[in-house]
């Protein structure tokens, strides 16, 4: 037999809990986004005290073990010996159990994980109001090990008060503490832990925890380096999560990161960080860097490390920079998008914010520029959804384009070569009005049309509104002010045969229209319910109402696929006219 890639080590939990604590473990901070259910914490605690297998768990023996200085502001007296590839929930469920401490859910709030034990039958419950009003139950397991009572103490407490509410005989309480103590000798549960060669590369990592996870679950990249930052740059993870649990919530008298169009996850911003210190998409190669490994002699090295941190710590204060943040957000906004309900794709959101930033550090563009040109590059690339499919390698693509830029018209150029031969008389005449073709609620191009919509300064149907004022993301009503209206109702195309949902819903059937006027006009047909709206406008309002909105005189008597058909086209146009007004407003 051949030589493994892995040694079989096995733990006990109170050993692992003091691996974690002395570092020797690398588990990221317990106040990370923890994403078990109280429910998953209490069947695995169910599941040990069964005397049933939990699982393996998976370390990666760090390169650089030993006393090292750290980066960034990580007090632990040594750099990790292993790094935890499988099994971080467990970890930071047994962890926070074990040792009382709290955890964060996703939403960024703070919570106890509190599981219950019933010691008459050794049921195992997640804590609500009424286990807690319960005698039976010890309501949270945590203080068994984490007070600062001894166990005989906390067994004698627990009887007592018991014997308060019933009464309890010698050979019950003696069946009480044998369950107790049961329970409390968990702390000796052994676990095997898996741990890697330092020798082997991310790649073969994530293979091996594919194969050996029964869910089949891809080891995500960034995960890779989220828990590198976690051991040698605790400060910048930090930094990350803070900027994005700040997003999610209005501030009050200060400058924060919130804004209507995303909720960032750190491991997104990461990938931007990437992006303008490394000039990567891929992250395929980053955690290998980061880890200070030269990719054509596979050694490691410290120093190199370091380097490779300090770099992500340059590009890491520019993404996370307020004022770069805010003033690419208006980005969004000059291309016409108000919010992220006309974003369809946040890659190309989040790629783009990465131009922004190559194009104002590296290339010194002024603001007014650079804010006009990438807005048409996002204009083009949420059109067309050039990152929808495998984004990676076209921002890669993208990225490498970048190298022959010299200087800031260079880097220009290169950008309005990218949208004009994307953006062809063929794309516009042929291409688009296809796609258009769908009943897709998310089609970029049924959001690009409502992005032209406000750039082309366009009233809602019907409405002496402009749609921009209409979509404001700040205004929040019970009904939305705006709604989509099928200008042939469904119950109208259902008389007449028509009820396949990829035809009545189709994006040509739709139009904004103010709410109110949508429900007066419920299920009328076109014919119908035309003339009393179009009553409120003069000649010239009605051209450009129709203009805007992709209609042409008598398109209320049309037969429905000759109307699709029409008006596909029209909208096409519409989002062209809109293309174009941005560009105007870029000279």
């Amino acid at each position: 037999m051949g030589a493994t890639l892995f040694k079989q080590v096995g733990y006990s939990l109170s050993k692992l809990i003091e691996d974690i604590d002395i570092g020797e473990i690398g588990l990221p901070d317990i106040q990370r986004p923890f994403v078990w259910s109280t429910a998953k914490v209490r069947d695995l605690f169910d599941s040990m005290y069964k005397g049933f297998p939990v699982g393996y768990l998976l370390f990666w023996i760090n390169a650089l073990n030993g006393n090292h200085r750290q980066i960034g502001i990580d007090t632990k007296q040594k750099a990790p010996r292993l790094l935890i590839v499988d099994g971080q929930q467990r970890l930071t469920a047994l962890y926070a159990v074990l040792k009382g401490r709290n955890i964060i859910r996703s939403d960024y709030t703070e919570h106890s994980i509190q599981i219950a034990f019933r010691p008459s039958d050794a049921r195992f419950e997640v804590t609500d109001a009424a286990i807690r009003r319960d005698p039976e139950f010890i309501h949270n397991i945590s203080e068994l090990w984490s007070s600062q009572k001894t166990r005989t103490r906390f067994v004698k407490d627990f009887i007592e008060k018991l014997r308060v509410s019933r009464e309890v005989s010698e050979l019950e309480e003696d069946l009480l503490i044998e369950s107790i103590d049961k329970l409390y000798d968990l702390q000796h549960y052994p676990f095997t832990a898996l741990e890697l060669s330092p020798n082997i590369d991310e790649e073969r990592v994530a293979e091996i925890f594919v194969r050996i996870n029964s869910k089949g679950v891809t080891l995500n990249q960034a995960d890779f380096i989220l828990t590198l930052m976690s051991v040698f740059w605790d400060e910048g993870r930090s930094q990350l999560e803070q900027f994005c649990r700040s997003a999610r919530q209005p501030a009050v008298g200060e400058a924060s990161s919130f804004n209507y169009f995303i909720q960032p996850e750190p491991d997104q911003l990461l990938r931007v960080c990437v992006g303008l210190g490394f000039r990567r998409a891929r992250l395929q190669y980053v955690y290998s860097i980061l880890r200070g490994k030269d990719l054509e002699t596979e050694e490691f090295s410290e120093e190199r490390r370091m380097q490779q941190f300090e770099i992500l710590k340059g590009s890491q204060a520019k993404v996370l920079d307020l004022q770069i943040w805010h003033e690419f957000l208006k980005v969004l906004i000059r291309a016409g998008f108000r919010s992220s309900s006309m974003i369809s794709s946040q890659a190309a959101m989040l790629y783009g914010y990465v131009m922004f930033l190559i194009g104002r550090f590296d290339f010194k563009l002024d603001l007014y520029q650079l804010r006009n040109l990438i807005a048409r590059w996002f204009f083009m690339t949420t059109l067309t959804a050039r990152y929808s499919a495998s984004p990676e390698t076209t921002m890669e693509a993208d990225l490498a384009r970048l190298r022959s830029a010299t200087d800031a018209d260079g880097f220009v150029k290169i950008f309005d070569q990218l949208i004009s031969d994307t953006l062809t008389e063929d794309f516009w005449i042929i291409t688009l009005p296809n796609e258009i073709a769908t009943s897709s609620p998310r089609s970029p191009s049924l959001f690009a049309y409502y992005a032209a919509l406000n750039l082309l300064d366009a009233k809602v149907l019907f409405s002496k509104m402009k749609v921009s004022e209409l979509l404001d993301p700040a205004i929040k009503a019970k009904k939305s002010s705006t709604e989509r209206h099928h200008l042939f109702p469904k119950n109208y195309l259902k008389k007449i045969n028509i009820t396949e949902i990829r035809d009545t819903n189709q994006i040509a059937n739709y139009a904004l229209v103010e709410w109110s006027d949508n429900i007066e006009i419920s299920d009328s047909a076109p014919s119908e319910y035309l003339p009393q709206y179009l009553a409120r406008f003069n000649t010239d309002e009605l051209k450009d109402m129709y203009e805007w909105h992709g209609l042409t005189q008598g398109w209320e008597f049309m037969a429905y696929e000759d109307f699709l058909k029409m008006r596909r086209k029209a909208i096409a146009q519409v989002i062209r006219d809109g293309f174009k007004r941005l560009c105007e407003l870029s000279t």
